[in-house]
């Protein structure tokens, strides 16, 4: 089985979620919805439950930082004693987007890492414009998880790794500017890679400007092989054991 650690499929984000799911299935992939927010994190759960190929990621996203109340995190504490949860994601800093509320998005995010460690989970951290601070943060929790379209150097791949992470790897492989990524392909080993599409955004080159969906897979997996000299068998093969050994499915 394929497994795509980190998609966003429910009718909230994206239209005829529930046929993607189905689709996926026929093509043996394994989904790892990942919820941002209350009402999302709502429908993966139920989600979660209809598909035998669909696992729960439930957290509040850095960009609800002002919103998110301590009534939502007891929400998101008792969702996570669900037995379908393989993690806490999508969670994370972003400065990118704003640098207006960093100690609020800092404080949600060792929120998340704290209910992470209480239930025993990895955890799916989006970091942008944030590397030092992310893992500055990660090292004072006893937590392991992966880091959604890792966008940080080769040397700091490296750091991470050591705290028990794994480095996610999706559409921007396939993009010809993206130089960084490649840099890290040619000195992280595929044993601490995952591969994840983010549907429906960051659609491979080859469906730029479409919305992303799962099968689009086959174009990260195609890139990952030629990148590193191995065939597409052993890119599905390695990194399917990488997911299920992290999210223990």
């Amino acid at each position: 089985m394929i497994i795509d650690t980190h998609c966003h499929i429910y009718n909230s984000e994206m239209e005829n979620a529930e046929g993607i799911i189905k689709e996926a299935a026929k093509n043996d992939i394994g989904l790892i919805l990942n919820g941002t927010d209350p009402l999302s994190n709502k429908e993966v759960l139920e989600l979660s439950h209809r598909y035998e190929n669909a696992y729960a990621a439930l957290g509040y996203f850095y960009s609800f930082a002002d919103e998110i109340t301590d009534e939502d995190i007891s929400l998101l504490d008792e969702q996570l004693n669900n037995e379908n949860v393989v993690a806490v994601g999508e969670i994370g800093i972003d400065y990118y987007h704003t640098k207006d509320n960093k100690d609020k998005q800092k404080e949600l995010f060792e929120k998340m890492l704290n209910l992470a460690e209480k239930h025993s989970l990895p955890v799916i951290v989006h970091s942008r414009k944030s590397t030092q601070d992310t893992f500055d943060i990660l090292k004072k929790h006893d937590v392991v998880g992966s880091l959604h379209a890792y966008p940080g150097s080769a040397e700091m791949a490296h750091e991470f790794i050591k705290l028990g992470f794994y480095i996610g790897i999706g559409g921007p492989v396939t993009y010809d500017k993206n130089k960084k990524i490649k840099k890290v392909l040619e000195k992280v080993d595929i044993n601490h890679m995952l591969v994840e599409t983010d549907s429906p955004y960051l659609a491979p080159q080859e469906k730029r400007g479409e919305k992303n969906n799962p099968l689009n897979l086959k174009y990260i997996i195609r890139k990952l092989a030629e990148e590193l000299d191995m065939s597409e068998d052993d890119v599905i093969k390695i990194t399917g054991e990488n997911a299920k050994r992290l999210f223990k499915i």
